[in-house]
């Protein structure tokens, strides 16, 4: 059974930082690129970053780019998202996602930036 499985949301104060880990199961994770999205309260799922099988190749959403690192480490099958200098902004649901066959979601870690 594909699977994804976010963790490491929580509450933090703006500037803060967090890691977001996303564990795959199920399928051969090194084969296929993987991306985090986010979804604010009352607005659209958005994508966040992408990142190729390697993890040679990246790419951001400008909002978090130089704040926000993707990377992934296919002997462990996850996907790792760490973010610094934390805005209000960021506040959302963040979920892992790829394409296997199927688009593949999991079920979302929640981030909440707030003092």
């Amino acid at each position: 059974q594909v699977q994804l499985v976010e963790s490491g949301g929580g509450l933090v104060q703006p500037g803060g930082s967090l890691r977001l880990s996303c564990a795959a199961s199920g399928f051969t994770f090194s084969n296929y690129p993987m991306n985090w999205y986010r979804q604010a309260p009352g607005k659209e799922r958005e994508l966040v970053a992408g990142i190729s099988t390697t993890g040679g190749s990246t790419n951001y959403r400008d909002s978090v780019k130089a704040r926000f690192t993707i990377s992934r480490d296919n002997a462990k099958s996850t996907m790792y998202l760490q973010m610094n200098s934390l805005k209000s902004d960021d506040t959302a649901v963040y979920y892992c996602q790829t394409y296997v066959r199927r688009p593949i979601w999991g079920q979302g870690t929640l981030v909440t930036v707030s003092s």
